[in-house]
Parts: structure tokens; C-alpha cells; sequence
């Protein structure tokens, strides 16, 4: 037998990560080495357990998935991380891979597939479903959003008036407008309502 591909499984929902790690184990060249149930707790077992392929839930608490990624690599260049989510949006996508991820797996993926993709990735691949390519193909076409414009959109999205982001990050209700024109241009939307929704389509703004 060949030497077994040493895997961390990286999610938050116990029932979840518990059916993925006793698929893992009924293949004979996988060994699942350790298990983490948040963000940071990923980072600490992936300095303990050094494995060869870490399967990353992107919403984790305490420290988001794309946090413990960028965090895992950072000590670790040569990390092979595949993200594995139920979340599609273009800009969960695009931050993942930003931060280094080798794959992108949705969820409703079949074993086969998720087989597959540890390794390919395993082996120096990549692993990226067609959608998903089609997704980061679209958001890496488009203009990207300001910070300040990130700020103004996630208080949109909260529900806040023009004023009340004005106050909330000092700036006037001029200057509000302004950063919101830009948004609804970059978005390609007509109005707030559209832009909070196609945000939160997106993954541009995550509902808490």
C-alpha cells in the first residue's frame, strides 16, 4: 500500500465533521490525523499535526476559515488546504483562494469527487468544480469595492440610513451618497435594496 495521505478535517458542526472523518477512515491510503472544530483551534492543530491535506469549513467560529488559512500559511507556505462549504458566493471563493486554498468543494459534493480533489490536491493540482470557476471568473472581471465602500455596504446591509452611516464612520451624508453611487456601480444595481441583497448573494457581506 502506498503511503497514506495524512488529513485534518476543519468544521464546526460536530455531526458534520464526525460523518466526514469516518468516510475519510474507510479509505485505505487516508489517514485522518486530527480534527478542529473553529478557526483557531485549526491553526494550533495544524502546528501540532503538520498533515499533508487540510479540509477547511470557511464560517468557523472564533477565527473565520479564510483568517486560519491565511494564518496556517503564513508558518506554512507549502499548506495544502481545501475548502469544503456549503457557501458559493463569488467573494467567499476569491478570498479562499487569496489566502491560499488549493481547492473548493461545495458540501453536496459526492465522495468520489471529494476523494478526488484530496488527491489531486495532494499531488501539486488544484482542484476548482466549474461553477465555482465560473463564479471567481465573474468577480475577478468586475471592479473591486474600497474598504470605505466595504464599510458603507455592510452598514447598508445592516439597515442603517444614510445618516446613520455618516455617523457611524464620521463622514457626511454627501460623502455617504457618494461611496453609495459607487457601490450600486460596481454592483450593477439600481438601488440599496438590490445591493444588500446581491451582497449577501455574493459573500460579500456575511449575515452574523
Amino acid at each position: 500500500m502506498s503511503e497514506q495521505i495524512r488529513i485534518m478535517v476543519v468544521e464546526d458542526h460536530g455531526v458534520v465533521r464526525g460523518g466526514l472523518v469516518a468516510l475519510l477512515k474507510t479509505i485505505p491510503d487516508f489517514l485522518v490525523v486530527a480534527e478542529a472544530g473553529d478557526g483557531r483551534e485549526a491553526v494550533d492543530r495544524f502546528k501540532q499535526h503538520h498533515p499533508d491535506i487540510t479540509l477547511m469549513d470557511l464560517r468557523l467560529p472564533e477565527v473565520g476559515g479564510v483568517e486560519a488559512i491565511t494564518q496556517i500559511r503564513a508558518d506554512s507556505p507549502g499548506a495544502r488546504i481545501i475548502v469544503l462549504t456549503t457557501f458559493d458566493g463569488d467573494e467567499d471563493i476569491y478570498r479562499a483562494l487569496q489566502a491560499g486554498a488549493r481547492g473548493y468543494l461545495l458540501k453536496g459534493m459526492s465522495a468520489d469527487e471529494l476523494m478526488d480533489a484530496i488527491r489531486t490536491v495532494h499531488g501539486g493540482g488544484k482542484r476548482i468544480p466549474a461553477l465555482v470557476a465560473e463564479r471567481l471568473a465573474e468577480r475577478m472581471g468586475g471592479p473591486a469595492l474600497t474598504n470605505r465602500e466595504l464599510d458603507v455596504l455592510r452598514l447598508i446591509v445592516a439597515g442603517n440610513s444614510n445618516r446613520d452611516i455618516g455617523k457611524e464612520l464620521s463622514i457626511s451624508e454627501a460623502t455617504v451618497k457618494t461611496h453609495i453611487n459607487s457601490i450600486l456601480s460596481k454592483l450593477d444595481v439600481n438601488d440599496r435594496t438590490q445591493a444588500a441583497t446581491t451582497a449577501i448573494q455574493r459573500g460579500i457581506v456575511h449575515l452574523q
